[in-house]
């Protein structure tokens, strides 16, 4: 069975930095886009950064980085200059197409990310 699990989400202060994780089971990302995505409260869900298997990438506002692990299980979130419309619940996802914009096959169950004074 494959899994996605985030984790690292919390209070983050405005203007601070902050990195999510997502671990997979089941599944390496070696040959998989993956995506980040967040949903805040009344809103749709929207896409912040993926990087397809050639290393190329989005990144919302250009704030937003993913990295990986060597083991190739996990990936990053890295998070710039965060702003209180950056709270929401963020996602981690993969896609066996292995670009950015397509459907996504995979998705992790979200992490709560709050930024706030």
């Amino acid at each position: 069975q494959v899994q996605l699990v985030e984790s690292g989400g919390g209070l983050v202060q405005p203007g601070g930095t902050h990195r999510l994780s997502c671990t997979a089971s089941g599944i390496t990302f070696d040959n998989l886009a993956t995506g980040w995505f967040r949903q805040a409260p009344g809103k749709e869900r929207e896409g912040v950064s993926c990087k397809d298997t050639t290393g190329y990438g989005d990144s919302l506002e250009g704030r937003f980085t993913i990295s990986r692990n060597n083991a190739g299980n996990t990936v990053y979130l890295h998070m710039n200059n965060l702003k209180p419309e950056d709270t929401g619940v963020y996602y981690c996802a993969a896609a066996a197409h292995g670009v950015c914009g397509g459907e996504y096959d995979y998705w992790g169950q979200g992490t709560q990310v709050t930024v706030s004074s």
